[in-house]
């Protein structure tokens, strides 16, 4: 009976492992064939031994950066020192020169004692092969079966790897592709991160420093954790000890030597035009994207070696990220200094509240159900950080929510340079700090252009007849019908109720009343076509503050709507990318000529704006790009500040180049504490001022720096040949009624724009009217 019995259980048994075994096989089977997602073949792996990789070139074919997974110019074998080799080896894969990319002892020992024994210290069942593919291709989400999946996949390609490769070709793979601390991928990067050496000059402590990152890339990162760095490293050394790598005086020798690094940056957040690189990035793998699946090919911009051409100039890039540092830096204090202590990111507990809850790890706590009160003690749990600061990064004990008010405190820009001929963008800072900021200010923000926006309030009024020297009052009117709407000016001078200004000195100067006055003449929907006949397509507000440049749009957009001004009025859309070819030299991408637009406005209004916008250089706001920075270039521009100081806004203008500068604070409730510091004439004018210095200097730039406006007709001469202000006479001053209120008039065109016309429009001389508002 017993053996009955017996035999019955080893009979289920035996049946149970067979369906088990059998179930294990249909598993392995079905991620081999692919239907758990393709994997790569001989040939897939044969081709990353050739990958290139893909350069990024300037207009002049400068590199500007690479693109890339596996870098044949990184690290050969040979030139990897062997105790670096044995390091690895002895610390990720003890087996590595016995096993054929599976080390089935290991997956065993995995299983039986952290498995089934739930020991811990059992250590890791993958070979340095199987990280190899890992690294290289990254694991995909299955779900429940996502580490069961991508375990199986890894096993399958790893052996792939070992048939078509040696050992010491996989060496040299897995440590070119590897991730270190701080996301640097490669050694060679890392060596130079932490050492600033070569991979082929490190020492035996330096090697296993690095190495022992790999347990934990940040938890030993030897920057921010040198003494948990240091103990890692020991064990390390332990390991190739056991080995037989190194005997144990070299071990004990080497232990008992301090940590030392030697840390400098060299990472693709560094360089020259990070915020255009990564923009090019995401724009190349859409533009592939849509070439593959045309033409059915399989272009990969991380390995196929290809040419991406672009029309930046590196020159004058780093002219640009040069003036952006000097400026912004000095701008910082500035600003820091003129709230002192009262600082929003200090006081404003209201403020800083909500930034938290905009956290993505406030965010994924919250949805973890955990109190309000363990979330703020997690917050507020210190740590090492590294902080972004004008001196360089600081690292310091702080939380997440130290870091981020830290963070809340810094202003932030965007600055681009464009051919107005062609719309070929020359110079493209997205912000600060790629690292610290990744946000790209140049195309993906859309901020109030303040008083940018006014070029295109009188350009419509040009072209809808009213005259240059037509004369409006600076007196400030509440607008009844628009919830008691008051706009109001800066200076003392600007709300003298007898005091009238031509459209150019009310430009030039930036006359917030007077631009109201002039939208309410020629109607909001007009200048809403105007813009759009010059390039903007976001939705603008109909509302009268349009005029103040209440209207969100992006950089790009903006200057391309002003270099309609220089290039015979029509507009130059921006773009950067002009071909792409393949290893082999072919196109595989060419940009279409651009459509030819039609003119925005005439050559009279073109000539007009340029010498008001000239003005505006010469003698009003913008006048510090003469007196200040002492610049003698053929100029026209505008300043822009939005309301509570929240955004600086500079437009210069050359004949052969439109430049565009912003600066604020990404929070758009921070705003500068004072309009000195704030307005566009201070906190963004000098980034422009300062590039252009450095052009000047540079002959290779004469053509541009040089260059003058073409002269204005003598029809626009005539035009404009009246004084800039008038004061009302005594009897006017004795009769005038003081309309300190009204409504503001929504009609395109009312009668009072037909009393401003002459005869032939703006450009009759003779009729000459005073308009008093």
């Amino acid at each position: 009976m017993k053996f009955t019995l017996k035999s019955v259980w080893l009979k289920r048994f035996f049946k149970v492992g067979v369906i088990g075994f059998s179930l294990l096989l249909l598993f392995w089977f079905s991620v081999y064939i692919g239907l758990w997602g393709t994997l790569p073949s001989k040939d897939d792996l044969k081709d990353i031994k050739q990958a290139e990789a893909s350069l990024l070139l300037d207009a002049e074919s400068e590199l500007l950066g690479k693109y890339f997974i596996f870098d044949r110019q990184i690290v050969p074998y040979e030139e990897l020192p062997k105790h670096l080799v044995d390091a690895l080896v002895a610390t990720e894969d003890a087996r590595f020169y016995e096993h054929d990319g599976v080390d089935y002892a290991s997956l065993m020992r995995v299983f039986f004692k952290s498995i089934l024994m739930q020991n811990n210290s059992s250590g890791g069942g993958s070979t340095i092969s199987q990280q190899l593919v890992k690294n290289i291709y990254g694991r995909q989400d299955h779900g429940w079966f996502s580490m069961p999946v991508n375990k199986v996949k890894e096993m399958i390609v790893a052996k792939r790897f070992e048939s078509l490769y040696s050992k010491q070709e996989i060496i040299a793979l897995y440590l070119n592709t590897v991730p270190f601390s701080e996301n640097v991928f490669g050694i060679e990067s890392a060596s130079q991160r932490f050492f600033n050496t070569k991979t082929k000059n490190l020492d035996l402590a330096q090697s296993a420093t690095l190495i022992g990152t790999l347990k934990a890339t940040h938890g030993f990162n030897p920057r921010l954790f040198p003494e948990r760095s240091q103990l890692r490293r020991d064990v390390v050394l332990q390991q190739m000890e056991k080995y037989g790598f190194i005997d144990e005086v070299i071990q004990k020798e080497t232990s008992n030597m301090p940590l030392k690094i030697s840390y400098k940056k060299f990472d693709h957040t560094d360089g020259v035009a990070p915020y255009f690189r990564e923009k090019i990035r995401l724009e190349v793998k859409s533009l592939l994207d849509s070439v593959n699946k045309a033409e059915d090919t399989k272009y990969d911009l991380y390995k196929d070696g290809l040419k991406i051409h672009t029309t930046l100039d590196i020159d004058m890039q780093r002219y640009a990220e040069l003036a952006m540092q000097q400026h912004m830096k000095a701008l910082q204090s500035q600003f820091e200094k003129a709230y002192g202590k009262n600082a929003p990111w200090l006081k404003n507990k209201s403020l800083v509240s909500k930034r938290i809850k905009d956290l993505d790890l406030y965010k994924t706590l919250k949805k973890k159900k955990w109190s309000e009160k363990a979330i703020m003690d997690s917050l507020n749990a210190k740590g090492k950080f590294s902080l972004f600061s004008w001196e360089g990064d600081i690292v310091r004990e702080a939380s997440v929510i130290d870091s981020l008010t830290h963070t809340m405190r810094f202003l932030n820009t965007g600055f681009v340079a464009v051919d107005p001929s062609s719309g070929a963008i020359k110079a493209y800072v997205g912000g600060i700090d790629f690292e610290h900021f990744k946000f790209d200010h140049v195309s993906a923000s859309k901020r109030q252009v303040g008083s940018t926006f006014k070029p295109i309030v009188y350009t419509t009024a040009l072209e809808k007849g009213i005259e240059p020297c037509s004369y409006y009052s600076v007196k400030e009117v509440t607008y009844t019908n628009q919830k008691g709407w008051t706009p109001t000016n800066g200076g003392k001078e600007e709300n003298d109720r007898h005091l009238n200004y031509s459209l150019e000195k009310a430009m030039s100067q930036s006359i917030n009343t007077i631009a109201v006055k002039v939208l309410e003449d020629v109607g909001i929907v007009p200048v809403i076509e105007q813009a759009q006949k010059m390039g903007i397509t976001s939705s603008l507000p109909e509302v009268p503050s349009l005029a103040l440049g209440t209207a969100q749009l992006s950089m790009l957009e903006l200057i391309g709507a002003y270099t309609s001004y220089v290039n015979q009025g029509k507009v130059s859309k921006p773009f950067y990318i002009t071909k792409i070819t393949d290893r082999s030299g072919a196109v595989i991408y060419e940009r279409q000529k651009a459509k030819v637009m039609p003119e925005a406005f005439s050559k009279e209004t073109r000539q007009t704006m340029i010498e008001m916008m000239k003005s505006t250089i010469n003698t009003g706001t913008a006048k510090r790009m003469r007196s200040q920075y002492g610049l003698k270039n053929d100029l026209a521009g505008k300043t822009g500040t939005t309301q509570n100081n929240k955004d600086g806004w500079f437009v210069g203008i050359s004949p052969k180049l439109v430049m565009l500068s912003w600066v604020g604070n990404d929070d758009h409730r921070i705003g500068f504490s004072h309009t000195s510091v704030g307005q566009g004439a201070n906190s963004a004018l000098p980034i422009a001022a300062l590039f252009l210095k450095q052009m000047n200097t540079d002959k290779q730039f004469n053509y541009i720096t040089q260059a003058k406006f073409e002269a204005p007709s003598q029809d626009v001469k005539d035009a404009l040949a009246c004084e800039e202000e008038k004061r009302d006479g005594f009897l006017k001053r004795l009769f005038k009624k003081d309309r300190k209120e009204r409504e503001f008039e929504i009609d395109s065109e009312d009668e009072k724009t037909k009393k401003k016309k002459g005869l032939f429009g703006f450009l009759r001389k003779k009729d000459k009217k005073e308009t008093n508002q």
